[in-house]
Parts: structure tokens; sequence; C-alpha cells
């Protein structure tokens, strides 16, 4: 069965309210088994609107990966992202 993969780009407004949003989404990531593939890091943008911090997380499924954004863990988690940071996020299987 094919991974599924949450990858989202997003420019933290508000850094001491986007951690309490890392915290408090552990929750939901632990339960449902996400591996962070990749989480900040240095980057080089070589094409497009390229936003300031990029994460790859891994799930067993996509299933699982939407279950997960979805969980109501994840969702009482990202109203701490709401103001302190804009993004994107997308769900995707892996091949």
């Amino acid at each position: 069965m094919p991974k599924g993969y949450w990858i989202a780009q997003n420019d933290v407004n508000d850094p001491e309210t986007y951690e309490k949003y890392k915290a408090a989404s552990g929750a939901a990531f632990q339960k449902f088994g996400a591996k962070f593939l990749v989480r900040g890091g240095r980057y080089k943008a070589l094409q497009g609107n390229i936003r300031g911090r990029h994460v790859v997380i891994e799930f067993e499924s996509y299933e699982q990966a939407l279950e997960c954004y979805n969980s109501p863990e994840y969702q009482e988690a990202a109203k701490w992202r709401k103001g302190a940071s804009e993004g994107d996020i997308v769900i995707v299987e892996g091949a």
C-alpha cells in the first residue's frame, strides 16, 4: 500500500504562538504514526512562489494522513496555527 504524505509550506508570522501549535499537534502526529522527513531546515528556492518553512510528514497510508488532518486532536491544535502562520498543506499518495 502506498504511503501518504503531508507537504506543507508556510511563513511564520508569530513564532511564539507557532511553537504552541507545534507542541499541541504532537499528540495527533503520535496517534497517527507520523514520521517527519523534513521540518524546517536549509533550502534554496529554485522556482515559483516559495515560503520560508517546509515540512514533509510521512504516514503509513494516504487514508491515515487524511485521518490525522481531520482528527479532533489535530483540528484543535490547528487553531494555534491560524494567525501565527500563512501557508499551504497538501496531502498526497506516494508512489
